[in-house]
């Protein structure tokens, strides 16, 4: 088992009032949502819900027009620009559709990415990469570079690369969408081994159905904003 540090967090984000519009489209009408430490929460809807605007904003890449978004007691948005890029790096993970590995670097490199960008050794990074892709069943992969591994190798490579921060919280925008069935199983399974080994928190945009109904709670929006909230789990 990895060494991870529990964070013990009675709400890891606490989003409220979010609005967002685009141009005259308003996509977010005032939506609030909380997510807690260990949660798996999948975000569901139509397209055009507004779950992919929610989860960049809950990410930090995208502001809102309006509310607030805590990160325990971290008011994200009232960071600086420069503190605010340091917080992402530090405390969010991201798991994209498509996997995003940097074609030049090797699949350890790569996950190793993140830590760099913090300011830590090459050796520390890359032996934290090791340890995630060891963990993966990726050790033997470790030094090839994306277009010589299968797709689902090089999205359990990005997983590998969400977690080389030992982030507070994993958003995951279609995680699965671009892989076949065998390899879509895998991943969600998965997400839940992570949960049990290290205590990861999740946030899912999926339109997988299955995946949905295996997580703590199911949040489903519509016409931008939350339309209902299942929940199959007590965590919180």
């Amino acid at each position: 088992m990895l060494n991870f540090v529990f964070r013990h967090t009675l709400k890891m984000i606490q989003a409220s009032g979010i609005h967002k519009s685009f141009g005259h489209v308003e996509v977010l009408k005032g939506v609030d949502l909380g997510v807690a430490a260990g949660e798996i929460v999948a975000l569901v809807g139509a397209s055009g819900a507004g779950k992919t605007t929610l989860l960049q904003i809950l990410g930090t890449l995208s502001r809102p027009d309006g509310g607030k978004v805590l990160y325990g007691g971290t008011d994200v948005f009232a960071l600086k620009d420069r503190e605010l890029s340091r917080f992402r790096n530090e405390h969010i993970g991201f798991i994209f559709q498509l996997h995003r590995l940097l074609p030049e670097f090797t699949l350890a490199e790569n996950v190793a990415m993140p830590a760099l960008i913090a300011g830590r050794s090459r050796s520390e990074s890359m032996a934290r990469a090791m340890e995630l892709l060891d963990y993966l069943g990726l050790g033997p992969r470790a030094s090839h570079r994306p277009s010589q591994l299968s797709g689902g190798e090089a999205q359990r490579g990005a997983v590998a690369r969400a977690l080389v921060n030992r982030p507070s919280v994993v958003l995951a925008d279609e995680p699965s969408g671009s892989l076949d069935s065998r390899n879509r199983a895998e991943l969600h399974r998965l997400f839940f081994d992570l949960r049990r080994d290290m205590g990861a928190t999740f946030l899912i945009v999926t339109h997988d159905e299955n995946l949905a109904a295996d997580c703590d709670r199911t949040v489903r929006m519509a016409d931008g904003m939350i339309e209902a909230i299942h929940t199959t789990s007590t965590i919180i």
